[in-house]
């Protein structure tokens, strides 16, 4: 045995994760899926070119549910087993922002309609596409998801995609939701539908009592907190020197360096985040992309540095609204991280909502905008 089956089984074996019915079917769905493609011929039939038949896609997998029921975790396990070169993972927001720009470029070529040599181009680029949190919540995705992913799938593209929702629940009560029904349709069409949502978070299983606000700063918080990190992502042992990192993109063709990203979760200093330029585009961007944000190096904030301080409070801000888990290591704890002085005031809510962000009832709750 080898491959995802393999590397599940292994995970179950060593007690990384725990024996799941729901997850043990999805798995054996992803490995079914990852046998047909690496069975795909690297070429087409030369008589089949000649007359103009297009390959046919491996069908792909819509698998949904609950957060921290394992889908991104058995997705990357299939995205890292599977071989076969012709792949991109993406998370689905960062997926679509990098359509639009595709659109706008091929619209300004003024040479008619832009998603065919969109559509093209990714399929050049990619027969698998697997995307992590697939969301629809604005009319400008909404519009053209039908199209682009008809094209997709009549150019040979198999598409394996994450998500809290059923297909039917997708884009719900948005404008002019018609339009985006017939998107619905392909999915049930083109994709095999699969829940997995159970009970059990196991995110929030993971995150145990591990403590979410340290204080102080120092060698003692650092670690712990590294601790978390690797607990929260499984990162084997062996490999620690190595955690990836990752680019994301905010906007108007900017990008931000996370110095480390992982299943969902990210690493961050409080002078990368707040002491450099960034606005809300930048966090809200964090909060999309991440369940869970660790940031290390919070000082105790005043009128002495006034823009940090206005910069972790729009953080924050950010996280809160996506129901982020934080945790972190400061020099104080929240009630007394703005002690006194200019701003004190408008700090209060801050310190509320850091409050609320270490309850139990907000650790519970999934990711995702409120």
């Amino acid at each position: 045995m080898t491959g995802l089956l393999a590397a599940y089984d292994a995970l179950v074996a060593a007690g990384e994760l725990k024996p799941d019915p729901d997850q043990a079917r999805a798995a054996a769905k992803l490995a079914e899926i990852q046998q047909q493609l690496e069975n795909v011929p690297t070429s087409i039939n030369p008589l089949k070119r000649l007359l103009g038949k297009k390959p046919e896609p491996v069908r792909g997998l819509y698998l949904w549910g609950g957060v921290g029921r394992g889908k991104s975790m058995l997705m990357d396990l299939f995205f890292d087993n599977v071989r076969f070169d012709s792949k991109r993972r993406a998370h689905f927001h960062e997926f679509m922002l990098d359509i639009h720009a595709r659109l706008k470029v091929e619209r300004e070529k003024e040479k008619g309609d832009p998603i065919p040599p969109v559509v093209a181009a990714l399929a050049a680029e990619a027969r698998l596409l697997c995307f992590d949190e697939m969301v629809v919540n604005n009319m400008a995705d909404a519009a053209i998801m039908s199209r682009l992913f008809v094209g997709l799938f009549d150019a040979g593209v198999t598409v394996i995609t994450t998500s809290n929702r059923h297909p039917n629940d997708l884009y719900k009560d948005g404008l002019n939701r018609q339009l985006f029904l017939p998107f619905i349709d392909l999915v049930k069409v083109r994709l095999d539908v699969m829940a997995l949502d159970g009970p059990t978070d196991y995110r929030r299983d993971r995150l145990g009592h591990a403590r979410t606000w340290l204080v102080p700063n120092g060698p003692e918080a650092t670690k712990e907190l590294s601790e978390t990190f690797f607990h929260l992502t499984d990162y084997p042992p062996e490999d620690r020197a190595h955690v990836p990192s990752a680019e994301i993109d905010v906007g108007t063709g900017r990008t931000m360096h996370v110095p480390k990203a992982l299943k969902g979760v990210a690493v961050f200093s409080f002078k990368r985040l707040c002491a450099e330029a960034r606005g809300a585009a930048d966090y809200l961007a964090i909060a999309r992309r991440f369940h869970t944000v660790i940031i290390v190096g919070i000082p105790v904030l005043g009128p002495h540095n006034r823009n940090e301080a206005a910069r972790f409070v729009t953080l924050i801000d950010a996280l809160y609204e996506y129901k982020v888990k934080l945790i972190a290591a400061a020099d104080a704890a929240p009630d007394e991280l703005y002690p006194q002085g200019d701003g004190r005031f408008e700090f209060e809510r801050t310190v509320s909502r850091l409050m609320e962000m270490q309850s139990e009832e907000y650790l519970a709750e999934g990711h995702g905008a409120r």
